[in-house]
């Protein structure tokens, strides 16, 4: 079978807005530049799109046109390495899916545990966070709250007062288990962020959860959150201003 058959066939079985290179098709090195001639002629026909140099992704076509591969597909090499998580979707990526704005970012923020400068991939700017506690698929999810409640006045068009009390219907969905868990993991995170989340526990009268971050703070610190004092009645014990 020639390159290009070899390739068509291999693509034509991949999903709709999967993003690969060449190296995922499975072709001898030695064969590289027969690949990417083939790889390159299929864009000018238009059975697959390029997102970025060396990176391509099998379009699906609406009415409407051609619809972009998901973040996550965009970036699914920063998230995982040989099957390991080396990082995860946060910040503007999941504002939307946490309900904190109806607003879709074109801005990609990935949570990673060593500082890396940003960059673009396509129409995407890639920004990261530096995340102190080890990353698992599990605790993620935990990771991308407490990340939205550090950036709380990032998130767009959103009220400070508006943003805790979906806040507060995000924790309280919370298993018991995962409670604990994100008080732990809170404990890495910068003051400000330890002692929003300490008022929301107090708000929603986990007292005993709540004392790891209270007794973590410096009592004469203050903290500006405008609004916070209209959806949280405990903001005074937190020096919350």
């Amino acid at each position: 079978m020639k390159v290009s058959e070899y390739i068509s066939f291999v693509i034509d079985r991949l999903p709709k807005g999967y993003v690969f290179t060449y190296m995922d098709l499975g072709v001898e090195v030695n064969k590289k530049e027969a690949v990417i001639k083939s790889l390159n002629r299929m864009v000018v026909k238009g059975k697959i799109a390029k997102l970025s140099k060396g990176k391509y992704f099998k379009p699906e076509t609406t009415p409407l046109g051609p619809v972009q591969p998901s973040q996550r597909q965009v970036v699914k090499d920063l998230l995982e390495e040989d099957g390991k998580v080396i990082g995860y979707l946060t910040g503007y990526s999941i504002y939307n899916q946490l309900g904190l704005t109806t607003q879709v970012s074109n801005t990609i923020q990935i949570g990673q545990n060593h500082p890396r400068a940003a960059f673009q991939r396509e129409r995407y700017t890639i920004t990261f966070i530096t995340q102190k506690n080890i990353i698992t698929k599990d605790n993620i999810p935990l990771l991308q709250i407490l990340d939205a409640i550090r950036y709380i006045k990032k998130i767009p068009d959103a009220r400070i007062e508006q943003s805790c009390r979906r806040f507060l219907s995000i924790l309280k969905s919370l298993s018991e288990r995962d409670t604990t868990t994100i008080i732990r993991l809170a404990l890495k995170y910068p003051p400000a962020t330890r002692a929003l989340l300490g008022a929301m526990t107090d708000e929603l009268q986990w007292t005993n959860l709540a004392e790891p971050l209270y007794k973590s703070l410096n009592p004469l610190t203050k903290y500006p959150l405008t609004g916070a004092k209209k959806a949280l009645s405990t903001t005074e014990k937190w020096n919350i201003e």
